[in-house]
């Protein structure tokens, strides 16, 4: 087995959703593994982000009870599907750092592609978003700023997640990048810490079970971060 790596420190250009290809060598005992080569394909995170919003969409629409509910559910589930794809691209040098292997390997390098992946789950979140506020059930503009910017900031990540974006910016880059994916887990962490204390109980187990699953995210950043050096 080769060698580890020596990852660059967070927030040094292996931070973010529009994170560079991060060098991480292959572990030849392990790279025939049938789901270490899926997960090594530049194509995987894509799929996996379009998969899951036309998943949760078609899902929506044969639960559904009528146009309302669809439109409720596909906005709901939607959202669901996305954070998972952003936890990967948030914790993917973290979890490399703490437990080298194949896996983890393998979603560090292709980090940046599960940041678009993440990206493309969103826009499909956004447009279910859009038909249930527009047709369904508007909501103040003021509502909506917060959860504006975060999309803001997501496509800004994904128009410069590219190796000339990141020379041509340089520090300023790593500035978006690191400014850009925290706000976006600060958006998914008071959405779901707010459902688990909402007056309607059917969104608690959602809250209960998200909310902790994005403070556990950090905590483990953080942790990796700061741990001693042995």
């Amino acid at each position: 087995m080769d060698p580890a790596p020596n990852p660059s420190p967070e927030g040094e250009g292996l931070d973010s959703v529009g994170t560079g290809q991060a060098k991480v060598p292959r572990f030849p005992d392990e790279a025939g593994l049938i789901g270490v080569r899926w997960l090594e394909r530049r194509a995987t995170p894509l799929l996996a982000g379009l998969a899951a919003g036309l998943a949760a969409v078609a899902a929506a629409l044969v639960a559904g009870g009528g146009p309302p509910q669809e439109a409720l559910l596909a906005a709901r589930w939607t959202a669901r599907t996305a954070a998972p794809l952003f936890l990967i691209a948030y914790l993917a040098s973290t979890l490399w750092r703490l437990w080298p292997g194949a896996v983890t390997g393998a979603l560090l390098k292709r980090r940046r592609q599960w940041g678009l992946g993440f990206a493309l789950a969103h826009s499909i979140h956004l447009a279910a978003l859009l038909v249930n506020i527009v047709v369904f059930r508007p909501r103040p503009f003021a509502s909506l700023i917060g959860g504006g910017l975060a999309y803001a900031m997501i496509y800004l990540m994904a128009l410069t997640s590219n190796d000339a974006s990141q020379r041509r910016l340089g520090r300023a880059w790593t500035w978006l990048h690191r400014i850009g994916i925290h706000y976006v887990w600060l958006i998914f962490f008071i959405g779901y810490a707010t459902r688990a204390v909402h007056e309607d109980p059917a969104y608690h187990l959602e809250g209960r079970l998200f909310a902790p699953l994005f403070l556990s995210a950090l905590a483990l950043r953080l942790f990796a971060r700061w741990r001693p050096r042995r």
